[in-house]
């Protein structure tokens, strides 16, 4: 049999206040076709389905247009809430919606209930886990639970007492495995490592489906596995090769997966040099409408670089000069050296402003009104 594993779908999001939902459209769409292709007999979809509890409608309307679809090909979809979901809200209508083929497990009661799919090599069970925080584990469990490592051992000890004897197991959770490496654009947790879970927890699952981490990684020779987001969410990761996983289990129960690749609308990469060479690069760029962050190498001040770069780069979303205070020798700054800079930066907007010198009588003056403000701050 075979399934897609994907998670940390985040609609709504925004990059540096640009709005991804076009970009994410565009990504869903080579989902879809990737599970008419492949002819799956199950999607998943490992959580943060939602960039936040209260979604904007138009996220809405591109789950409601993706589920539509899965529906037209009759492939159930199993989805779990992430900590960026509201579980109410995700679950709403839960139970009607089975019949639909869209199974969202969202509670501790749903959760003792798998969602068996019939394969060709026999019952194959989804067993979820609601991203769970350890105190409504607790309060549900009447256990006393106090780490994010209790709670999901709590968690796994009823799905073991209520799983069925026969037929193969995959478990769908939202966590963060230890040992595992995150980026920048997840929210964490909980403070200094005490949201890790280890991953002998899983033993006894064919497959172990995670979200949560946005970066695709593997454990247990692939058996435990984060698909990773679908798309770039933060400059961190630029670096990811973003896809889903399409997991074949064989009659056995061994499971083998496949990275499948997915193509973004507009990539999200750095780019660095000066501004001369930026703009002369972006001449010729073919990508030059990727979501872009800049590192100008200049030491000196810029009138209006990111209005330069933006004619060139249209979708540059973030500007970072780190040389524009310091040189090779001196990478720390001393208070001799800032009131030299400040003069100089003044130097350098005036000439850029005018198109020439200052001259010596301005020079002069200028020196004057540096050496009185100091003084005053002073």
């Amino acid at each position: 049999m075979k399934f897609i594993h994907t998670s940390d779908w985040h609609l709504g999001r925004s990059l540096c206040n640009r709005p991804l939902l076009e970009d994410q459209a565009h990504v869903l769409h080579q989902v879809a076709a990737y599970a008419q292709q492949h002819a799956v007999d199950a999607l998943v979809i490992a959580g943060d389905v939602y960039d936040r509890a209260v979604p904007p409608a138009a996220a809405v309307r591109l789950l409601n247009d993706f589920l539509n679809r899965m529906h037209g090909l009759q492939i159930p979809v199993v989805i779990i809430p992430g900590n960026h979901d509201s579980a109410d809200r995700l679950g709403f209508a839960a139970t009607p919606l089975e019949r639909s083929g869209v199974h969202i497990i969202a509670d501790y009661q749903q959760m003792l209930h798998p969602v068996l799919v019939s394969t060709d090599i026999g019952p194959v069970y989804f067993h979820g886990i609601p991203y769970s925080d350890p105190e409504p584990v607790r309060v549900w469990s009447q256990e006393p639970i106090a780490s994010y490592e209790q709670a999901h051992q709590s968690l796994l000890q009823h799905i073991r007492q209520a799983m069925p004897e026969q037929g193969v197991h995959v478990l769908v959770s939202h966590c963060f495995l230890a040992g595992s490496q995150e980026s920048e654009s997840e929210r964490p947790l909980a403070v200094g490592g005490a949201d890790q879970v280890p991953a002998a927890l899983f033993d006894g699952f064919a497959y172990v489906a995670l979200g949560h981490l946005h970066g695709p990684q593997a454990f247990r020779q692939g058996r435990i596995r984060y698909s990773g987001s679908p798309l770039k969410y933060s400059f961190s990761e630029e670096k990811h090769n973003k896809g889903v996983a399409l997991v074949q289990i064989d009659p056995g129960g061994t499971a083998t997966t496949t990275m499948l690749p997915l193509s973004p609308l507009h990539d999200v990469r750095s780019i660095e040099g000066t501004l001369e060479q930026l703009l002369h690069a972006g001449q010729t760029d073919a990508q030059r409408d990727d979501y872009l962050l800049a590192r100008l190498t200049d030491t000196h001040a810029i009138l209006d670089p990111l209005g330069k770069l933006r004619a060139v780069y249209p979708n540059l979303l973030q500007l970072e000069k780190p040389r524009l205070y310091q040189d090779d020798t001196q990478p720390v700054l001393s208070a001799a050296r800032l009131r030299r800079d400040e003069f100089s930066l003044f130097s350098d907007f005036y000439e850029q402003a005018s198109g020439q010198s200052m001259t010596t009588a301005q020079h002069a003056a200028m020196k004057d009104v540096i050496e009185h403000v100091l003084k005053k701050e002073a």
